[in-house]
């Protein structure tokens, strides 16, 4: 019986670096697009890309949970808050990974700002918590930018960049939360279909390329698809968009692990 806790707890830990203390990509729209999200200008552009919120017009929430391959010890929950003001957009959330023996968390507040016509930024300061009880407990300040360039407006393109400071987590061997950047494109061919292509790198592991899809089949109802490589994910999912909320089902598949469902809730505060 300690023999295999002893795995688990190494595969939490493996799993874990493999996709960066801090950064999940989050909501079951981006998740079913392969975490082709970069673009996206909805209120999970909190944990995305914050240039991204600067396109938002009116408030919105969101609550998402994700089980990572069907295991009770890889939950993860998230939620976010995006309101416009009277110049930019200010933004609040937080999300939780983990169990009793594994915990991270994460807690910020952004601010975004339409630059120009075809210019959005966005800024985040980030409180992360790395709790591993009998071996390390890491608390850091931490901050992250994007940007969203509009060519028109069907196609545009966005860079976000994750931990720019390289927040260190311990001495040993240099040892640092993990810094994130993602640059990608996306462009709108009808007012049904959406395609997503991005790059992500953590400058720990090896690039990672992306693409997704979307289509709304019928009015309101979305279909979507995607892929990852590096490692090779596969995604799919499923939308329906009310009046003043957006109910969001996605699932990703690696071959060697299984399924992790993802469901969404935003709340949009429209006139």
């Amino acid at each position: 019986m300690k023999l295999r806790a002893y795995f688990f707890y190494l595969f939490i830990l493996l799993f874990s670096k493999s996709y960066g203390q801090g950064y999940f990509p989050t909501g079951a729209r981006a998740i079913s697009m392969g975490t082709a999200s970069v673009t996206q200008g909805d209120v999970w552009a909190f944990q995305n890309n914050p240039g991204a919120l600067a396109m938002l017009e009116e408030f919105r929430a969101g609550i998402t949970y994700e089980n990572r391959f069907l295991t009770q010890e890889l939950q993860s929950s998230a939620l976010a808050l995006a309101a416009p003001i009277k110049k930019g957009v200010i933004s609040f959330g937080a999300q939780y990974f983990g169990y009793s023996q594994y915990q991270e968390m994460k807690a910020g507040a952004g601010y975004s700002l339409q630059l120009s016509e075809k210019f959005f930024a966005g800024v985040q300061l980030n409180y992360l918590q790395l709790n591993i009880p009998n071996y390390i407990q890491k608390s850091v300040m931490t901050a992250e930018a994007g940007l969203i360039a509009k060519v028109n407006e069907n196609w545009q393109f966005g860079f976000s960049v994750y931990n720019i400071g390289r927040a260190k987590l311990s001495s040993f061997e240099d040892d640092r939360f993990s810094t994130v950047m993602r640059f990608g494109s996306s462009y709108r061919f009808s007012k049904k279909l959406l395609i997503a292509g991005e790059f992500e790198k953590d400058i720990d592991n090896l690039l990672r390329v992306k693409a997704g899809i979307e289509y709304e089949m019928i009015n309101h109802f979305y279909l979507r698809g995607g892929s990852l490589i590096n490692p090779s994910e596969y995604t799919f999912g499923i939308g329906y968009a009310l009046k003043k909320m957006r109910l969001d089902f996605g699932t990703r598949y690696i071959p060697v692990l299984g399924w992790s469902p993802h469901f969404s809730l935003i709340f949009v505060n429209t006139k």
